[in-house]
């Protein structure tokens, strides 16, 4: 046992025991250094017959993980073997497990339930689409977590294992009876896809009726003998993921998934006379084309997939209440769609300027994002920068907000990267590209202003300076991008006026140029800006006013002298 305010692996400090098992301990454990909480799993010599045997199939676990990114599937951050220990350092995962609502609550609501298995759907086709596939084993309630934001996560690999094609079975048999697949005690071919459907369905039915299928007498019955109030769709489906014979059962979770989202439709027979008729069409088909057109098939399938996954979390971020949900929502959206616009600027928009602040921290979030890899190790940046249409728009929209909101003050530094690709993108509205243009000219002018090159010459001037801010604040920035963008580019030229006007005036800056630019702002706080129905907007429209004023009392300051 370890013990707690104990440091494993030299940074990971345990805070409290979690859960316990037959063989495993899992801990709270926290990285003090990272300022982040880890769930800890911890394996002991002594609590284990077969700890070698079992040690290399955690090892097998661990390197299976390693290769998925799933916002169903934990992640790994370490791994400690030492004085006889094996621990695992991998994602804290708030929430309870379904074995623990059923053990509480009893059988769980059909409609949850359902919601449930189409995430699992979802994750099981992400693990089936690898290559080599990766087969799960072990689908039950006790493997699956259910977040506070009714997300399911998948935990627990010590089973899964890729499928080998040239291997007629498995070499060993892992599973929890009752849940697993008669192919998976032997003598029956190795275990494919088809296996985890079984364990799905025996899931769902434990959920449902509350009954144990790994308590005696081992069986399961059709759920509405158990309780009648169940949709006779639902009924059909476990029933077609539980036959022994694996050609008997859906032939993809993609398959699954479109039985539960049109359960309903199951319970007419007409209806699902049709829909027998399609699936044998397809598997006859499927089998007239070979593997590989199933395989491609399947690719199209796990695709829908993740589109409807992709808008239902841009919709739940979108009217999400919670900050942390529309954190969540926009970020699971990016791991579906790193290469779509949309989710990159709602989640600047929506959740890191809604203080008006792109912090240091945010700044952090939004890089490891950058990094982060698909299924095909692409990284992400790269995949957005693969469509350039995308990659403008965000490009300028995180390049404005490093200029003008990062800590606050802005970071023209930082902004220049982003301003960069949208200065030269032909795929960006013309304003905003010239605005992007002249603001990377500005981010040059703090390291450059003033500063002469060899030859004695300014590099850059305080009337360039001054062009390009006048530049940038010109037309209906409201209309052309949008009112925060406007408030944003007001605010930082008038006080860029209020603090450089001396500098402005001894580089040949008049005070009917620097007056006449404070009223064309003014023009646009009165055109443009007056009727946007938004507290916050208006809010900063009246400190933008305040800072007018001061701006020309600085003005007026300068020339007196």
């Amino acid at each position: 046992m370890l013990e707690i305010g104990s440091i494993v692996g030299g940074k990971y400090k345990i805070l409290n025991k979690i859960g316990e098992g037959g063989m495993s301990t899992v801990y709270l454990g926290m990285n003090e250094r990272a300022n982040r909480q880890w769930a800890i799993k911890e394996i002991r010599r002594e609590n284990v017959r077969n700890y070698d045997v079992l040690r290399e199939s955690l090892r097998s676990e661990i390197e299976i993980l390693r290769l998925l990114r799933h916002p169903c599937l934990p992640g790994i951050a370490d791994v400690i073997d030492e004085d006889g220990r094996f621990l695992i350092v991998m994602d804290y995962i708030e929430g309870n497990t379904l074995k623990r609502a059923i053990d509480d609550y009893g059988a769980q609501p059909e409609e949850y339930v359902i919601s449930w298995a189409k995430q699992l759907c979802d994750v099981l086709s992400y693990m089936h689409a690898q290559k080599p596939h990766v087969i799960y084993r072990d689908m039950k309630p006790g493997n699956i977590m259910l977040q506070p934001n009714g997300q399911i996560r998948l935990i627990d690999f010590g089973t899964a294992r890729e499928y080998k094609e040239e291997n007629e079975g498995d070499t060993t048999w892992l599973g929890t009876r009752g849940y697993a697949a008669p192919e998976q005690f032997g003598g029956q071919g190795q275990t494919d896809a088809r296996t985890d459907i079984y364990c799905l369905g025996a899931t769902l039915y434990h959920l449902v009726t509350g009954k144990n299928p790994a308590d005696p007498p081992y069986e399961m019955r059709p759920i509405r003998e158990i309780d009648p109030t169940l949709s006779e769709g639902l009924e059909k489906i476990i029933w077609k993921c539980t036959r022994p014979d694996p050609a008997e059962r859906y032939q993809s979770c993609a398959e699954v998934w479109y039985a539960l989202e049109h359960y309903e439709e199951l319970n007419q027979e007409f209806k699902k006379r049709q829909k027998l008729k399609l699936i044998i069409f397809s598997i006859s088909l499927a089998a007239a084309m070979g593997f590989l057109a199933f395989g491609g098939i399947l690719k199209m399938q796990v695709a829908a997939l993740r589109e409807s996954y992709y808008k239902k979390y841009i919709d739940d971020a979108r009217i999400a209440e919670n900050p942390e949900d529309r954190l969540t929502g926009y970020k699971e959206a990016i791991h579906m769609h790193p290469d779509a616009a949309e989710p990159w600027i709602k989640l600047m928009d929506q959740v890191y300027l809604a203080d008006d602040e792109f912090s240091s921290a945010e700044d952090e979030e939004f890089r490891t994002l950058l990094i982060s890899e698909n299924e095909d190790g692409i990284c992400y940046e790269d995949l957005l920068m693969n469509d350039p249409a995308a990659a403008a728009e965000v490009s300028y929209k995180y390049g404005i907000a490093y200029f003008y909101d990062y800590e606050g003050v802005g970071n023209p530094g930082k902004a220049l990267k982003w301003l960069d690709i949208a200065q030269k993108s032909s795929f960006l509205d013309e304003n905003k590209a010239e605005r992007a243009r002249r603001l990377m000219n500005i981010s040059e002018y703090y390291t450059e202003i003033g500063v002469k090159d060899r030859a004695g010459d300014v590099k850059a001037s305080y009337r360039d300076y001054f062009d390009d801010l006048k530049a940038v604040a010109s037309g209906n920035i409201t209309a052309e991008d949008n009112p925060t963008t406007a408030v944003m580019v007001y605010r930082q030229t008038v006080g860029r006026i209020y603090d450089c006007a001396s500098e402005f005036r001894d580089d040949g800056v008049t005070e009917e140029e620097m007056t006449e630019l404070l009223q064309g702002i003014k023009n646009h706080i009165n055109k443009d800006l007056s009727e946007i129905n938004d507290r916050k907007v208006q809010d900063e429209v009246t400190e933008l006013e305040d800072g007018i004023v001061l701006a020309e009392k600085s003005i007026s300051n300068v020339y007196k002298e």
